[in-house]
């Protein structure tokens, strides 16, 4: 890896962040006349930890890392844009990373004005080596990857991917959204052996909270400091902190609901290859399905009149004439099924 100060944005590297009340006290105290804060209405009149340390806490103890080594935002969008922000200058550095994937990655770099090089990935939705490190050049500044992929579904090859890691001398960033749905391992356990890596994850997916939006970056202290240094002070608001914090000590229910939706995924892997208007599925180690189908764009729009939405994705590079169906609850998959039977 390059050294941090040559990756980071000069004006970033050298900025004074901005320091909240909250940040300069910390510990116990009963009268709070620091912040500018209503004195009525608790405890909702208070700012919320701007470091989310109780969170971090019980996440590090799940995870079995430092709780230094995470960085907490809104959604996983919102590191995803800090990473660009603080090491891509615009109008000069680059990203690269896979095609078909995440689309969040290319329009957080087309806000930044940051070129994004799109890679295909082979037949079997896997990533060329190769081809990922002939896109780079003196200013790739981060490759991006997401594993299980969406919208395909399955993990990219942990071997290419420990090539591109041990190649690459900028920042790798490997999103694990649905990681809880997979029997691969986690990279986190790399972050000691990889200081250019950044692991994501999230509360979205087998959590089941995409509402209260909290993203997880995980990486070494001092990429997770720079993060913090520019994050917006109080970006993970009071009501999310205290929900993710109330699931985090729950994880038994996560779990159960966990195994439903691996046998819901199995259940649909039997039966939706005996419907005929169905033609292939891809294999998949998230919780959904990218299903070729007779026609795309019919059968999206039938199940839409019967109120039942899935994701089209016909126009996706590499997914013609597909559909992504997310694994639902026994009832809903029922309905599913139900519908695809008369098309």
């Amino acid at each position: 890896m390059r050294k941090l100060e040559e990756l980071v944005r000069p004006n970033v590297w050298n900025m004074k962040p901005y320091s909240s009340a909250r940040d300069e006290f910390q510990g116990e105290a009963t009268v709070f006349l620091d912040a500018n804060e209503n004195p009525y209405n608790g405890p909702f009149n208070r700012y919320p930890d701007p470091l989310q340390r109780a969170v971090k806490n019980q996440i590090a103890a799940l995870k079995g890392v430092k709780w230094e080594n995470i960085f907490l935002g809104n959604g996983s969008d919102e590191p995803i844009d800090l990473l660009i922000r603080a090491f891509c200058e615009p109008g000069i550095d680059n990203i690269v990373s896979i095609d078909p994937s995440y689309g969040m990655y290319e329009v957080a770099a087309n806000v930044n004005n940051v070129a994004f090089r799109k890679v295909r990935l082979n037949e079997q939705f896997d990533l060329d080596t190769e081809d990922v490190l002939s896109a780079v050049d003196t200013y790739t500044k981060i490759i991006f990857f997401c594993s299980p992929n969406n919208p395909t579904g399955n993990s990219l090859s942990r071997d290419r991917l420990y090539q591109v890691l041990n190649t690459f001398s900028g920042l790798v960033v490997i999103d694990e959204a649905y990681i809880d749905f997979s029997e691969a391992s986690s990279f986190l356990s790399e972050l000691n052996q990889y200081p250019n890596l950044v692991v994501l994850q999230t509360m979205s997916k087998a959590w089941g909270a995409a509402g209260i939006r909290m993203g997880m970056a995980f990486a070494s202290i001092e990429i997770i400091s720079i993060l913090n240094k520019i994050k917006y002070p109080y970006n993970v608001n009071i009501l999310t902190q205290e929900k993710a914090l109330e699931m985090l000590l729950n994880k038994e229910e996560m779990e159960k609901q966990l195994q439903i939706i691996l046998a819901e995924r199995t259940r649909l892997q039997q039966l939706l290859p005996e419907l005929s208007c169905v033609k292939r599925l891809y294999p998949t180690d998230a919780n959904f399905i990218l299903t070729e189908v007779t026609d795309a764009n019919l059968l999206y729009k039938q199940l839409v009149e019967q109120g039942i939405i899935v994701r089209n994705r016909n126009n996706v590079t590499m997914c013609n004439g597909c559909l992504r169906i997310t694994i639902g609850t026994p009832q809903e998959n029922d309905a599913l099924l139900e519908a695809l039977k008369k098309m």
